[in-house]
């Protein structure tokens, strides 16, 4: 689970398709894809809001698994899940964003091999906390009283969105 307010954006330059597309599992976030050919804007800086300041933005999330885990596996677990902000994010864990990852386990499965069982468990949290990210995004829906657009606003007109050619 996630709540995204980055300072960065979820989408590739001014394309519309999702920096985590990769990872993207039965069209969950518009099955748009990675552009043909990346915008000349993928990688520059397009941060939100005009003058962003410390403490202006966040992501928080939470991991869980029913893995019985230590506090010290908790705490790698969440680590490795912060991995899934840079798979979405770009820029990604800027000193402007406030991002944390909280690691819950209901400790209903014992490890068979601790070590494996958390390098999978790191994979897994990666991969799902970047799904998560982009799906939040992509599900968001306007509201009259909001600031900045939604990706609805910007991307969505009902049809899909031309491969970009440079």
């Amino acid at each position: 689970m996630v709540a995204v307010n980055a300072v960065g954006s979820a989408v590739i330059g001014d394309s519309g398709r999702f920096w985590a597309a990769a990872h993207e599992i039965d069209d969950e976030f518009g099955g748009l894809g990675l552009p043909a050919r990346w915008p000349h804007d993928a990688t520059d800086p397009k941060l939100k809001g005009a003058v962003p300041t410390t403490g202006a933005a966040t992501t928080i999330a939470g991991i869980a698994t029913d893995a019985a885990l230590t506090k010290a596996q908790a705490k790698r677990l969440a680590i490795q899940a912060h991995d899934g902000f840079a798979r979405a994010l770009w820029p990604a864990h800027t000193p402007l964003d406030g991002d944390l990852v909280f690691a819950l386990s209901t400790e209903e499965r014992p490890l068979g091999d601790p070590l494996g069982d958390m390098v999978g468990l790191g994979i897994t949290a990666a991969e799902v906390m970047a799904r998560a990210i982009a799906r939040g995004v992509h599900a968001a829906r306007p509201k009259p009283y909001d600031a900045l657009p939604t990706w609805e606003d910007l991307w969505d007109d009902g049809g899909p969105i031309p491969q970009l050619v440079l």
